[in-house]
């Protein structure tokens, strides 16, 4: 399910008249197990939202049918200035996760935080993540290899700045994410060599 192109947000601030049963497995760590829904939330405000609704559940005693509460979140490396940088990127901006029993009490809890602007669904229901959906998400989030962010694509220009062939200028031909590697149309001796590079030793013109 892609969140932003096939859900939108519900704005309606009255109770879903059909509300999801949570499955029919064993209790885990002696509680309920509860589903996991997306909340939409404004732009930029969603560590606040996530603090917001904490301590709403706690200040609540809704321990028992609120569970967790979670911004997906990817490490990445940012290549920027010749530097590696890592940093958490946000999966879906603008989106928060919640594991909770759906009623009309938990319910009314989530959708009225401050920064909620409401629930993924279809119409006035909140609809959960399929199964597959949270393990695809929470793979994501546990990637041991962090994601790399470069501000070069396929055909652009760039310099490379470091290597025998400092100074420089070429095309990238192609980009390998995996290794970390680009490599690089140069003229050299009237003629374009593909030269292979470090994500570090190129720059975008």
């Amino acid at each position: 399910m892609e969140l932003q192109d096939n859900l939108t947000p519900t704005a309606d601030a009255s109770p879903p008249t059909a509300l999801s049963e949570a499955p029919e497995e064993a209790p885990e760590a002696s509680r309920p197990r509860g589903e996991w829904y997306v909340i939409h939330t404004y732009s930029g405000h969603e560590t606040k939202v996530k603090r917001n609704l904490e301590h709403r559940i706690a200040t609540m005693d809704m321990r028992d049918k609120i569970f967790e509460v979670v911004i997906p979140t990817e490490e990445e490396i940012e290549v920027k200035d010749g530097q590696r940088r890592q940093v958490q990127r946000k999966v879906f901006p603008g989106y928060v996760l919640v594991n909770m029993i759906m009623d009309d009490d938990s319910w009314y809890v989530v959708r009225n935080t401050p920064g909620v602007t409401g629930f993924v669904g279809h119409g006035n229901k909140p609809v959960p993540l399929e199964e597959s959906e949270v393990k695809q998400i929470l793979r994501q989030m546990t990637a041991e290899t962090p994601r790399i962010k470069i501000g070069f694509q396929k055909g652009q220009s760039v310099r490379i700045i470091d290597g025998p062939f400092t100074e420089f200028v070429g095309t990238v031909e192609d980009i390998n994410h995996e290794k970390g590697k680009v490599r690089v149309l140069v003229s050299f001796f009237g003629r374009e060599t593909p030269v292979e590079l470090d994500f570090l030793q190129v720059e975008k013109l």
